[in-house]
């Protein structure tokens, strides 16, 4: 995992851990739990640590890989990283002090952006005053439905430059979610055998009310058996918008 990356709104993953187990019921057809288990047959050395099988599985147990913090530092042209594509950097499983190594290794390359994605955002808040927040350094929450909504509370308590939410798979209508103080909204359906269905009304509450409250919105995919049987266009038109930061640091 590395360099290129086929996510829609970044251009580069990182994995300075892997590894993660259930939390919330967006993760009952968690891709990178499947891709873990295959990766593991492969006998790829990241994913030899199998995780409980309750709630987890083979090759997804929590690891840290502190070879992999240099990999930042070794690409010379800035990109856009997503931390921890196969992991949660902020699970009970990685210490804090790991994590403090990992923003350490951001805050020394500005010239790169990172959007790290947490579903426990309860000790994101817990240990967000021990970390930097360099202004490269993009913070998010995951949210599947409005029971979930509570995350974005926690976030707005961290310093981060840009603070995003990403509703995905939005498994519901988010009526309650507060938006206030976020700068982005990534939103998008489930996808995979079993993907559960996207109704186009809760995607356009969400992006109507972005519009309202100066959010910038980005319709990633409504889903299906694969990523793309749905296409990405929402009422005609594709949803590419990025945080006004990114606009200013490309001009």
């Amino acid at each position: 995992m590395g360099d290129r990356s086929s996510i829609e709104w970044t251009e580069a993953t990182w994995n300075p851990t892997t590894g993660c187990d259930r939390t919330s019921p967006g993760c009952d057809h968690c891709y990178a739990m499947t891709l873990a288990k295959r990766l593991k047959a492969m006998g790829v050395a990241k994913y030899q640590r199998d995780g409980d099988a309750r709630t987890s599985g083979p090759g997804f147990g929590v690891t840290l890989h502190p070879d992999a913090l240099e990999l930042p530092r070794r690409w010379a042209n800035p990109r856009t990283v997503f931390v921890n594509s196969m992991s949660d950097l902020f699970h009970d499983e990685v210490p804090t002090e790991f994590i403090l190594r990992v923003f350490e290794v951001m805050a020394s390359t500005p010239r790169h952006t990172y959007q790290v994605l947490t579903k426990r955002s309860r000790r994101l808040t817990k240990i967000a005053s021990e970390l930097p927040w360099p202004p490269n350094v993009w913070m998010g929450v995951s949210i599947e439905s409005d029971r979930y909504a509570f995350r974005a509370n926690h976030l707005r308590a961290v310093p981060a430059a840009v603070r995003f939410l990403s509703v995905e798979p939005m498994l519901g209508p988010v009526p309650g979610l507060d938006l206030s103080d976020i700068h982005w909204l990534i939103a998008g359906g489930e996808s995979g055998p079993g993907a559960r269905p996207l109704e186009r009304e809760w995607v356009a509450d969400l992006r109507d009310r972005c519009a309202d409250e100066g959010i910038a919105f980005f319709f990633k995919q409504w889903g299906g058996r694969t990523p793309k049987a749905g296409g990405r266009t929402l009422d005609g038109r594709t949803w590419d918008e990025m945080p006004e930061v990114a606009a200013k640091a490309a001009s």
